[in-house]
């Protein structure tokens, strides 16, 4: 029996298979279970050892500014957003059909926590996903062009099941930016997702590309396969802000 444990340890470190050889080392001397079924609790514990650290990886390459989580959004302030639909959106059958998510609504209204939390739940169901705001984008494409390297960086974000654009209605374009903004979402167009936060509705996204083809080019490729998701509703940050100035004033009040 020693032998056999021996052997089997050996195997499992030849294997690399970490994951079994630290449980079989815990589990030996406690079990007496017939062989295969030792064996299939050992692969069981194996694959969620490489699941996990696969989401780690997911999580890491992702880039998420900050941890947010689909529980701490408040769905109570947006009775439009229908259940069903949010989690058809997690589960990701869209990204299996190379369509897009679009989220549209005013500053402080959620938009880059829905899209934060959308991408956590995609790197747990193992999606490749990359957050980036739209600055950090036109930026690095600006530099990958300059470097003569744009093709490359385009194969580069073609590695992600999901590009999530930030922001996209933050910054003022140029034209060289529009341009390299453009050719990626045409790259993108029926071969990876995209997911695209905007404070602006499409009939003001001339103020973005600034002439109407491109405009309608743009708006084209993003909605011919997507989910639209509007979030109407006031600041978040605001009303948060004021009902903590409302508590000050009602204990300065209670105080006279």
């Amino acid at each position: 029996m020693i032998n056999m444990i021996n052997n089997v340890h050996s195997l499992l470190q030849g294997l690399r298979l970490f994951g079994i050889k630290e449980e079989f080392e815990k589990l030996a001397e406690k079990k007496s279970w017939e062989p295969i079924a030792y064996l299939y609790e050992l692969c069981q514990i194996e694959q969620e050892n490489k699941t996990q650290k696969r989401i780690q990886s997911l999580l890491k390459k992702a880039k998420l500014p900050r941890n947010k989580t689909l529980e701490e959004f408040e769905f109570k302030r947006l009775p439009e957003l229908h259940p069903g639909t949010i989690q058809r959106l997690c589960e990701g059958d869209f990204i299996d059909r190379l369509e897009n998510l679009l989220i549209f609504g005013n500053p402080g209204t959620g938009k880059t926590h829905l899209a934060i939390a959308f991408a956590k739940e995609w790197c747990l169901r193992g999606r490749s996903v990359l957050y980036m705001t739209a600055a950090q984008l036109v930026q690095q494409l600006l530099q990958a062009k300059k470097n003569l390297s744009f093709e490359m960086y385009l194969k580069k974000m073609d590695r992600f099941d999901v590009l999530i654009i930030d922001d996209i209605s933050y910054v003022p374009y140029e034209k060289e930016e529009i341009d390299v903004l453009f050719l990626l979402l045409s790259e993108r167009y029926e071969q990876r997702s995209i997911l695209i936060t905007s404070n602006l509705v499409f009939s003001n996204w001339n103020q973005i590309f600034k002439d109407e083809v491109t405009t309608a080019a743009a708006i084209d490729r993003l909605v011919h396969h997507a989910t639209i998701l509007e979030l109407n509703a006031p600041s978040y940050r605001m009303e948060t802000a004021q009902n903590k100035k409302k508590i000050v004033t009602k204990g300065g009040n209670k105080m006279t």
